[in-house]
């Protein structure tokens, strides 16, 4: 055993040796002996690298890219029943894992309007149907007043109705950039197939992942925009309107609007 292993005042004056001849750093996680022939040193430190290597040819691929992997299914889907499907063979979402069932849509796929929401509540989650709770009822009611529903047979009148997400957030979260963006492409191609002549986006988290913007629902609402190549109408939330009630104005305002936009397409 070499000196300054047993005797802690030779090691000491071992480095302060070091520091008067400019050592002020290590270098390495480990003594290296230079006196070493260039083959030893190799053969020292090959388990170390080893153990941190990955060897070629293992098969070992990176992990795919969950937003990837979204666009293709959706795009792959050619009907309403294969979007369905798709979306329920999907892994990657971790909302999956806590819901009851996938919500996908309801309503009459051959209407004008197309109303996409934000994500389903605890009514939703249990029946597997979207709007269909307190907030529901009211959007039920608003578009009632304009002789609009979504079992309307009349395509004119009639509302065909979904979600940014169709698995319940736990506790009514805000959903996460992440998870917005893995399913936007099956959003994307759920408006292919209906083809819509007028997108309502209800609320914050659904005019934000269309329209890709940072900018509030009460600046937002009202406004008419361009989505994929059709209109498309922000308005709030009819869970905002509850909390909110003077703001049912501006609900109503909206609705006239979709309203003249609807008598002066037809």
């Amino acid at each position: 055993m070499a000196p300054w292993e047993t005797d802690w005042h030779i090691a000491r004056a071992a480095l302060e040796w070091q520091l008067d001849m400019g050592v002020d750093e290590a270098i390495g996680d480990a003594p290296v002996s230079r006196y070493d022939l260039p083959d030893k040193r190799e053969t020292a430190q090959a388990p170390a690298q080893a153990s941190v290597a990955v060897p070629a040819g293992t098969g070992v691929a990176p992990a795919a890219d969950p937003v990837a992997l979204a666009r293709h299914a959706a795009e792959s889907a050619g009907d309403l029943a294969a979007l369905q499907a798709a979306l329920a063979a999907y892994d990657h979402c971790e909302l999956k894992l806590g819901a009851r069932n996938l919500v996908f849509a309801d309503g009459q796929p051959n209407a004008r309007v197309m109303i996409v929401g934000e994500a389903p509540g605890r009514e939703e989650d249990r029946q597997g149907r979207p709007f269909v709770g307190e907030a529901g009822q009211l959007l039920d009611r608003m578009f009632a007043a304009i002789s609009m529903g979504r079992d309307n047979p009349d395509p004119s009148k009639a509302l065909y109705i979904t979600n940014i997400l169709p698995w319940r957030p736990p506790q009514n979260r805000d959903p996460s950039s992440d998870e917005r963006a893995m399913m936007r492409p099956f959003v994307q191609r759920h408006i292919e197939l209906i083809d819509p002549d007028i997108l309502i986006l209800m609320g914050r988290i659904s005019a934000g992942t269309l329209l890709e913007t940072s900018e509030g629902i009460t600046r937002l609402r009202g406004q008419w925009r361009d989505v994929m190549g059709r209109p498309c109408l922000p308005m709030l939330h009819p869970a905002y309107l509850l909390r909110n009630p003077p703001m049912k104005r501006h609900a109503w305002a909206d609705l006239l609007s979709l309203q003249a936009r609807l008598r002066d397409t037809t």
